[in-house]
């Protein structure tokens, strides 16, 4: 009898395989595989050696083994890459939609996000950016399959779902309570809304350097910072500018500003400031630049006032008051007057925030000469290039009508720096 007898080959399949040489889906077939090839070649070749085979034979026999066993081995390890093989995956099934019928018999299906300020806002596959905002006095029913809080115009805050009740009522299906709730609509204030912390810190600290050796010494450098702070009622705003630069150790510029100003709401949108400024310029004759003031002031634009994705998170206001004025300089008169104080910020990000316009301006025009004002403004872009770290190009512009002699009335500056913006609200994702 020799190995290519079919006797052999059958009693080979039928020791590899089991019982039975029919293929079969069991996951442990690998290993079976690869361990009865190793009982089976070291058998096979006990066989043929007892058997006094040549030398050139048994060598010839055992090569054949060893290059079935390890094809074998091969396989088998390739076969154990993939513990589920033959095993079919069944889908989970998505989660049941949310429905709303509205007061026309329409009727939507989607995710309920959120509803604040009488606006219900529904995800679907249709709707712009996958969002529908739709009038809550125009929604009749509501079913709502995942547990989300809803706000009750009392104080309650209840966590449940949502089925359909009577016209003008909710079944809330509560946790905690065995039987469902039913809940006027017109009672809920709420349903989801996006709860910011007490106080909102965002703004941004950047800073640009230059420098240059070998023919020309020359070093620029400027740090500018914008921190806003706003609570419930109050706000409070930071801004402040250093810049400085020589040539070869010659003083070429130096200036600095800063302002204060905290801002009390009397209305969501009306407000009283209490604001101060500060600057000084070596190349104006100016020691120190000094003006405190107070007046009311009115929010024109807050986030969210408009839905377009363009706008929505838009900032503007105005404000204006009287102002006490003082000008500290080197080598020309002190001057102390009584002005107004106007100013106007405007900021608007886009695509996401990944780039903002802003602009801002104090205009101090006096009272007692209508000649003599000073005008100070910041604008520019700024873009995010990852994570909170930003690009700006700003224009600083300054005016003053009546300065001092052999000082010119008006300086430009423009900047390029990089750094870094944080705004700690949150964000629905």
């Amino acid at each position: 009898m020799t190995l290519t007898d079919p006797a052999i080959k059958r009693h080979r399949v039928s020791y590899l395989l089991g019982s039975s040489p029919t293929p079969t889906t069991n996951p442990a077939l690998p290993c079976l595989l690869g361990i009865r090839c190793i009982v089976w070649s070291l058998e096979h070749s006990q066989l043929h050696t007892t058997r006094h085979a040549g030398p050139f034979i048994y060598y010839a026999i055992m090569g054949g083994v060893m290059k079935r066993f390890l094809m074998l081995t091969v396989i088998a390890m390739s076969m154990l890459g993939s513990p589920d093989m033959g095993r079919s995956e069944v889908p989970t099934p998505p989660p049941p939609l949310d429905i709303v019928t509205l007061k026309d018999g329409s009727v939507v299906y989607g995710e309920v996000i959120e509803l604040v300020d009488g606006e219900l806002k529904l995800k679907t596959s249709f709707g712009v950016k996958d969002v529908v905002t739709i009038k809550w006095e125009s929604v009749a029913k509501l079913s709502i399959n995942h547990p989300i809080p809803f706000h009750l115009k009392e104080g309650t805050v209840l966590m449940g779902t949502a089925q359909e009740g009577t016209p003008g009522t909710l079944l809330l299906k509560i946790e905690s309570m065995a039987d469902a709730l039913m809940v006027p609509m017109d009672s809920v204030k709420a349903i989801n809304p996006l709860i910011q912390p007490p106080v909102v810190y965002l703004g941004n600290l950047n800073a640009g350097l230059s420098q240059a050796s070998g023919n020309s010494h020359v070093r620029n450098a400027s740090v500018l910072g914008d921190l806003t702070g706003r609570g419930e009622s109050l706000r409070l705003m930071i801004l402040g500018r250093y810049v400085y630069g020589d040539d070869n150790g010659q003083l070429t510029n130096r200036n600095s500003r800063g302002t204060v100003k905290l801002d009390f709401f009397l209305t969501k949108r009306f407000y009283w400031f209490a604001a101060a400024y500060f600057e000084q310029d070596t190349f104006q004759d100016l020691n120190l630049r000094t003006s405190l003031s107070s007046g009311p002031g009115y929010q024109f634009i807050e986030k969210g006032d408009y839905a377009s994705p363009y706008l929505k998170d838009m900032t503007l206001y105005f404000e204006g008051g009287l102002a006490y004025f003082n000008e500290d300089f080197k080598v020309s008169a002190d001057q102390t007057s009584v002005r107004l104080r106007t100013s106007l910020k405007w900021n608007w990000p886009i695509l996401d925030e990944q780039m903002t316009f802003f602009h801002y301006d104090e205009f101090f025009p006096s009272i007692q000469n209508t000649k003599d004002f000073y005008l100070t403004s910041d604008q520019g872009v700024r873009f995010k290039l990852f994570g909170n770290l930003v690009s700006s190009f700003q224009l600083t512009y300054r005016y003053n009508n009546m300065p001092p002699p052999g000082v010119r009335s008006s300086d430009t500056l423009l900047l390029a720096t990089l750094g870094y913006a944080f705004d700690t609200s949150r964000k629905r994702s």
